[in-house]
């Protein structure tokens, strides 16, 4: 795959959210999660948050005893952290090795971060279920600009200060908006509250697009383009973050409302929470 490698999210040729196949039987149903998104900042090692997960699980037993077991079931979590070893970006090459092989789309593993890229990864233990390489815009420019070096500099001439995100990966067995959005939430917080930038640029296959849209409020960059190196079409996405900043402040940590609108932002997290992740990616540098 280019050096843009694409975003790859869990979604049908529609664009829209997929549920795992067997979620359509009863007892999947029961499994089905639905995460929290309090965010507890850590202060150990490279870990930057640890989001708890609550099950709601809808018991099909009148057993008090495992009723009682399931009540009394601790939180469990996923973590976010710096891929800043070769071990975590060894386990994040792995996932999107395996997301995006099976498309046939050739990747490369993650190198050492240079000073304009940082790799995050969410884990399930020690497992990586997620990933996203946040790319600043500097002297050795962007991937994008492999198949859109116009559209890059004509942003660039109107004053825009430029990123992008790259190999975006979830674990097809996450299939996760939480998950998803946990990730992005702290990539923007980076590129956007930290390093400035003001306009985001992806590069996705033209069947995301509707799902970028609706979602996050990307609108198309670049006409379609076939990726020579892939050999699959390809659309350049823009994201004007002072958009999803106000998304944030309206929808940030409003769960309640993930049902009744078509947008990921109620699944970021609330304003209060961004200023300590916000924080706690300062203290790591």
């Amino acid at each position: 795959m280019s050096g843009a490698a694409r975003c790859l999210l869990c979604m049908d040729t529609h664009g829209s959210w997929q549920a795992p196949p067997s979620s359509h039987t009863a007892l999947p149903r029961m499994k089905q999660e639905s995460m929290s998104t309090s965010a507890m900042v850590t202060g150990k090692g490279d870990t930057i948050i640890a989001v708890a997960r609550s099950r709601r699980l809808r018991s099909l037993t009148h057993n008090f005893a495992e009723l009682q077991e399931v009540a009394e079931r601790k939180d469990a979590e996923f973590k976010i952290r710096l891929a800043n070893t070769e071990g975590r970006r060894s386990q994040a090459s792995y996932l999107i090795k395996r997301r995006y092989g099976w498309r046939g789309y050739q990747v490369s593993p993650l190198a050492g971060a240079p000073a304009d890229r940082i790799t995050l990864a969410a884990f399930d233990g020690e497992i990586s279920i997620a990933t996203i390489t946040i790319g600043l815009d500097s002297s050795s420019g962007l991937s994008v600009e492999s198949l859109y070096p116009d559209e890059v500099k004509m942003l660039r001439a109107s004053g825009a200060s430029l990123c992008e995100f790259t190999k975006l990966a979830v674990d097809n067995m996450v299939r996760s908006k939480p998950v998803l959005a946990a990730i992005f939430h702290i990539a923007y917080i980076h590129a956007h509250r930290i390093r400035l930038s003001t306009d985001l640029l992806i590069e996705v296959n033209p069947r995301h697009v509707k799902f970028y849209q609706s979602m996050l409020g990307f609108t198309v960059c670049g006409a379609e383009k076939l990726d020579p190196k892939v050999n699959a079409p390809a659309l350049l996405l823009r994201l004007e973050l002072s958009h999803a900043e106000a998304e944030i402040a309206r929808l940030g940590g409003r769960r309640e409302l993930a049902d009744s609108i078509r947008s990921l932002y109620p699944f970021f997290f609330s304003q209060s929470e961004e200023r300590g992740i916000e924080g706690r990616l300062l203290s790591l540098g």
